[in-house]
């Protein structure tokens, strides 16, 4: 089962992680956050990280950023490798999604299910007209 990471601007891995305890108790505690302070360089978002992933060695990793080119995110490529896989855009569907399956698929298929469930977490009320 691989270990799941979240990074993200503070307050926002701690706020997801409450949100998966409140939805998913018995799945939250495998679930690792990093709340990034402002100011803090890609380099030490990476450095925290690796110290966080040292307190469940082995293993594959999800890591889940929020924003694309920002701190978090920046730090978290850093990661990325044969046995971590980073995705960025985390969500509250992308989380749920995730916690839904980490037992029961391997990193590249656990990755899918997230993207999937940040996609399908997306809906229009009423439905967008069709590009013009």
């Amino acid at each position: 089962m691989p270990h799941l990471l979240v990074i993200a601007h503070a307050p926002l891995a701690s706020a997801l992680r409450q949100v998966a305890e409140h939805t998913f108790p018995d799945c939250a505690p495998t679930l690792t956050v990093l709340d990034v302070q402002p100011g803090t360089a890609p380099e030490g978002v990476e450095a925290a990280a690796r110290a966080l992933m040292a307190t469940a060695p082995g293993g594959d990793w999800l890591v889940l950023a929020d924003a694309y080119g920002a701190s978090p995110s920046n730090g978290a490529q850093l990661l990325a490798g044969e046995r971590v896989q980073v995705l960025t855009g985390v969500s509250v569907p992308m989380l749920w999604r995730t916690l839904c399956y980490a037992d029961k698929k391997s990193l590249t298929e656990l990755a899918r299910y997230a993207v999937q469930g940040a996609v399908s977490g997306i809906v229009a009320t009423p439905p967008l007209p069709p590009d013009e």
